[in-house]
C-alpha cells in the first residue's frame, strides 16, 4: 500500500471517534442524557418510581391538526441522523445498503428472522415490564399519550417504523461498523457499546427499561455480526413497537390493568 494511502486511512480512522460523537450526540446519544436526567428527576420525586409515568408517544397539542403536523415533522426530522450516519459510510467509499444488510435483496429471510426474533423478544419483554414495575424498578410506561382521531393509529405505525430504523441503523449498523474500522476494540467490548447505548437512551423508563433493552442489544448485535444485515432488525423493532403502542391504543382498559403497577 502506498505510503500517501495508507496515511490518509490512518488519518480517517483517527477521526471516527469524534465522528461517532458528534452523529451521537444529534441522535440516540442526546437521548441517552436526556433519559438519565428524567430517570433522576423520578428518584428524586416524592413518589415512588412505580407510581409514576413514561409516556413514549406525548401529544403536543390539544388542536388536531397542529398535533398531526407536529406529530409528522417530529418523526421526519427524528430520521436525519440516519441520513448523516448513510452519507458518512458512503463518503468514506463504502455501500451502507448492501454491506450493512439495509435492502430489499432476502425479503424472505428479512421477513422470516424478522419477525421470528420480534416473538422471541416480545413476550420475555414484556414479563420483564411487568416484573420490573411489581418490583418498582420501572415506571409505568405509558406507549401512547396520543387523543383518538382518525390519524392516531397510521401516526403510531410510522412512530413505530422511524424508532426501528434510527435506533438499528445507528446503534447497530453505524456504531459497529466503526468501532470495527476503529480497531481498537475487542468484539465482545463492541457488542457491550452497542448494548449500552440502546439500554441508555431507554433510562427514563426505569432500570427495568436498560436491562430488557441491554439485552436485547446483545441479542441484535450477534444477530447482525452473524448475518451482515440490519433489514431483519428493522421488521423485529418494528412489528415489537407497532404492537405495543397500537395494541395499547385499542385494546380495552381492563385488558391493560394487569400491567399496571399493584402497590
Amino acid at each position: 500500500m502506498p505510503v500517501t494511502l495508507e496515511r490518509q486511512q490512518s488519518s480517517t480512522r483517527s477521526a471516527y471517534p469524534a465522528e461517532i460523537a458528534i452523529v451521537l450526540l444529534l441522535s440516540l446519544g442526546q437521548s441517552a442524557i436526556w433519559s438519565m436526567v428524567s430517570l433522576t428527576a423520578k428518584l428524586t420525586a416524592e413518589k415512588p418510581l412505580a407510581s409514576q409515568t413514561a409516556t413514549l408517544n406525548p401529544t403536543t397539542s390539544a388542536r388536531p391538526y397542529l398535533d398531526l403536523t407536529n406529530q409528522v415533522l417530529s418523526i421526519l426530522f427524528d430520521l436525519m441522523p440516519v441520513l448523516l450516519a448513510w452519507y458518512l459510510l458512503r463518503r468514506d467509499g463504502l455501500q451502507p445498503g448492501r454491506e450493512l444488510g439495509i435492502d430489499h435483496r432476502r425479503p424472505g429471510f428479512d421477513l422470516g428472522w424478522g419477525a421470528g426474533l420480534a416473538a422471541a423478544i416480545g413476550l420475555p419483554g414484556l414479563l420483564l415490564v411487568y416484573a420490573a414495575l411489581q418490583l418498582g424498578l420501572s415506571a409505568q410506561i405509558v406507549p401512547s399519550g396520543l387523543n383518538a382521531y382518525w390519524w392516531t393509529v397510521p401516526v403510531l405505525i410510522m412512530s413505530a417504523i422511524q424508532n426501528a430504523i434510527l435506533e438499528e441503523v445507528l446503534v447497530v449498523g453505524y456504531l459497529i461498523t466503526r468501532l470495527q474500522q476503529i480497531g481498537r476494540l475487542s468484539m465482545p467490548w463492541i457488542i457491550v457499546c452497542s448494548a449500552v447505548l440502546r439500554g441508555s437512551y431507554h433510562l427514563y423508563q426505569g432500570f427495568g427499561g436498560f436491562v430488557g433493552n441491554f439485552v436485547m442489544g446483545v441479542v441484535f448485535a450477534l444477530f447482525y455480526l452473524k448475518t451482515k444485515r440490519v433489514m431483519p432488525l428493522i421488521v423485529a423493532h418494528s412489528l415489537l413497537d407497532i404492537t405495543a403502542f397500537v395494541g395499547y391504543e385499542l385494546l380495552p382498559d381492563s385488558w391493560l390493568d394487569w400491567l399496571k403497577y399493584q402497590p
